[in-house]
């Protein structure tokens, strides 16, 4: 009895031991998945009632071309900034703004906003989009993009090439981010989400790569239609996502003639043999001087004659007759009466006669009475 007793406290405490641990794995799948529609609460007054201790303050210069919309548009940026009890200033003649927290101001993060604000407003994005910013659930991403490229002519292309054909690369990849995107001059600025604005920055720096922007475009879609898959959410995407190589089309024409670079020596080259040397190689330095001006008269002959006979070919050459062609006898077979159609004939003769070629015919003088008289008086002279 003692010892099922002890087997069933064993069993107990496996069972509990083992349902620990499901509990743990499920809390830790719980804790990786944001839920939907989950939203982090706002930062209130309630957090922070002291307010903060020193005054924080940031400014950034802005171009000319930029003072009349800012000097228009002012009074609705201090209104917004106004909510979050933060303080911004324009000054036209040193061309900067600059905001600042005031003894109001409780949220910390507020100037840090209201910097990148300014920072918008500077980089040429309409304050619509810029006081986007202000809200909990946006960021913001200026991408420098002037040192990317060497070339300048180069730089401008694949700019244009981000912006697309009349913008659509560009609102394409809005759409796709939640973002909105800005490019002007050297910078390319953003306003988003995070997730958003981690696809544009990635977008753009591949685009000053020479890589298109539309294949990056082409995976975006892709990734938005698998999220809908709840069963896809947890399996990776790689088997889906297409994959880009890149294809080096233009390739550099080789020349026909390879000059090959000699091998580099620091010793100078051997000197040329003299004559004298060449004679005592083959021996003839020891002859006599008749022996070698008999050799030398010997060789002399030898060329003369070599020219003679070749000038003696060239001369027969035109002696010789020109190969005549073969002659081929065609037989011209005669076509076969029965088979000679001959309503075909008739038929081509009758439109031979209509058709009128060449001058029209001359039409017959009909005789006059004179005329017919004289010939009969004619006729009997030659009787008689």
């Amino acid at each position: 009895m003692a010892s099922s007793a002890k087997l069933d406290g064993v069993r107990e405490a496996q069972t509990r031991k083992f349902s620990k641990k499901t509990k743990n794995q499920v809390d830790e799948s719980e804790l990786l998945t944001v839920p939907d529609g989950w939203k982090e609460p706002s930062f209130t007054k309630e957090d922070n009632p002291r307010g903060l201790l020193e005054e924080s303050s940031f400014a950034t210069l802005f171009p000319k071309y930029r003072e009349a919309y800012l000097k228009e548009c002012w009074p609705l940026v201090e209104k917004a900034l106004g909510e979050t009890h933060i303080k911004g200033s324009l000054d036209l003649i040193e061309g900067s703004m600059s905001v600042c927290t005031t003894k109001k101001t409780f949220d910390p993060y507020a100037i840090v906003r209201a910097r990148d604000l300014i920072k918008l407003l500077a980089r040429s994005v309409p304050f619509e989009q810029a006081v986007r910013i202000l809200l909990d659930d946006m960021a913001c991403d200026i991408i420098k993009i002037g040192t990317l490229v060497r070339n300048r002519e180069r730089f401008v292309k694949r700019r244009q090439r981000l912006i697309g054909p009349k913008g659509s690369t560009l609102k394409a990849l809005e759409l796709l981010t939640n973002c909105y995107v800005m490019v002007q001059g050297n910078t390319v600025s953003a306003i988003g989400p995070y997730n958003g604005l981690k696809e544009v920055r990635k977008v753009v720096l591949d685009t000053m790569k020479n890589i298109h922007p539309i294949y990056n475009i082409k995976t975006l879609m892709i990734k938005q239609e698998l999220s809908k898959d709840p069963e896809l959410r947890v399996q990776s995407w790689e088997r889906f996502l297409p994959k880009f190589r890149h294809k080096n089309l233009s390739k550099r024409k080789e020349p026909k003639k390879k000059s090959v670079k000699k091998e580099y020596t620091p010793f100078p080259p051997s000197q040329p043999d003299s004559k004298v040397d060449k004679e005592l190689a083959t021996g003839e330095f020891f002859l006599r001087e008749s022996v070698k001006k008999r050799k030398k008269m010997e060789e002399i002959k030898a060329k003369q004659a070599e020219a003679l006979s070749k000038k003696q070919q060239e001369r027969n050459k035109a002696f010789i007759p020109p190969k005549e062609k073969p002659l081929t006898k065609k037989n011209a077979k005669a076509p076969s009466e029965g088979k000679l159609d001959i309503q075909a004939i008739k038929d081509k003769v009758k439109k031979a006669k209509t058709k009128k070629l060449g001058a029209p015919p001359v039409m017959p003088v009909q005789p006059t009475s004179s005329t017919t008289n004289k010939k009969k008086k004619n006729k009997t002279k030659n009787k008689g």
